[in-house]
């Protein structure tokens, strides 16, 4: 099994050393851990948003959180009684916002997928990259769960990949919108984080945002949490429904839909008659063009949040300069291979303009 600050080499070592032993989770079982189950739960979400925090709270870890500059991995483990065997939850962290996107093929396979639970964080201190946050992350992991469970289908070989597609779905089948959603393939949980920011806003701007990631979460029959790490009660009930994605505790109903108080929802818990329309005062929604409820919510939400035209890619830092990775021998051999490098530009420079002169006169 992977150690805690293991290296993703480590981790790619160790997975292909796993599938060759035949100890993947293909045939459609959650993999074993010393007879405990193992489960897979991947963090995603706004840049800076609080994913590392969350983990170690609820891992009860008690240090400090660093920058997540790409994929980081952690692990628990949680025993169910005295005699019976510990259950392993496997965490994946995805750092960097949408740039990093590309890295959801990493945690996110067919031989993972049967026991994958995701978790997007949303910053909502950050209101006018919230909507593109979450459009993008949900877009690219879904694509890639999609084609793991492709994958898994045609590597099975006991017939269990349609009835695990079913198993991830939230107990909907009897919901009044069991027709007008498209529930996530894998379980979902929709964070909202800053919530002590967040309570100062002003009530309208409160009620799109708590009205617009209700409809979006139950749109994907996902769970929704408002959380802050300032708060301790909120913590707790977000560790309720974390503890419920990566070891099947259970996280019981609810449904606190109020947007002056945290919102708590249950996946299943919410309706779209409940949620009702965006909130159209000066938005002109009926002159809104959309082709489905997702872009009404959209452009209703981008009339008052609009996006932000920044890249998350601007602000990620070279991780061979950053502190924590620190390799005083290899950072010197780094520093003599630039300058070595320069050298080399300069000379070939200089050599380039004189091949220059020479044609000229000639």
């Amino acid at each position: 099994m992977p150690r805690a600050g293991s290296t993703l080499w480590e981790l790619a070592a160790g997975e292909v050393q796993s599938r060759e032993n035949g100890h993947g989770m293909v045939d459609g079982e959650e993999e074993k851990s010393a007879g405990g189950r193992e489960r897979v739960v991947f963090f995603m979400g706004s840049k800076g948003g609080g994913k590392t925090t969350l983990i170690l709270r609820f891992l009860e870890r008690d240090e400090l959180p660093k920058s997540t500059l790409a994929l980081e991995y952690t692990f628990g483990r949680r025993a169910r009684g005295h005699s019976t065997p510990k259950d392993m939850a496997h965490f994946w962290e995805l750092g960097g916002g949408t740039s990093l996107s590309d890295l959801v093929q990493i945690p996110v396979t067919a031989e993972n997928v049967r026991a994958l639970a995701v978790v997007l964080l949303v910053d909502l201190s950050k209101p006018n990259s919230l909507w593109s946050t979450m459009e993008k992350l949900l877009q690219v992991t879904k694509t890639q769960v999609n084609k793991s469970l492709a994958e898994l289908a045609k590597m099975d070989t006991k017939g269990r990949a349609e009835l695990g597609k079913q198993e991830f779905k939230p107990q909907l089948k009897d919901h009044p919108d069991r027709e007008l959603i498209d529930v996530f393939p894998v379980p979902l949980l929709i964070i909202g984080s800053k919530y002590d920011i967040f309570q100062d806003f002003e009530s309208e701007k409160r009620k799109m945002i708590c009205k617009t990631l209700r409809f979006v979460a139950h749109y994907h029959g996902a769970s929704l949490a408002f959380s802050s790490t300032k708060t301790e009660s909120l913590v707790s009930k977000t560790r309720v429904f974390l503890s419920h994605l990566a070891f099947g505790t259970d996280r019981g109903k609810c449904a606190s839909t109020d947007h002056n108080k945290p919102l708590l929802i249950s996946a299943g818990m919410d309706s779209l008659s409940q949620i009702g329309s965006p909130p159209s005062a000066d938005i002109g929604i009926g002159k809104m063009q959309a082709r489905s409820p997702v872009d009404l919510w959209k452009n209703a939400y981008e009339k008052m949040f609009p996006s932000e035209n920044t890249s998350d890619s601007k602000d990620i830092r070279d991780p061979a300069r950053d502190p924590q990775y620190a390799e005083p021998e290899i950072d010197r051999m780094r520093a003599l291979k630039n300058q070595e490098l320069e050298q080399y530009k300069r000379k070939a420079s200089t050599t380039w303009k004189g091949v220059e002169l020479e044609s000229r006169r000639s």
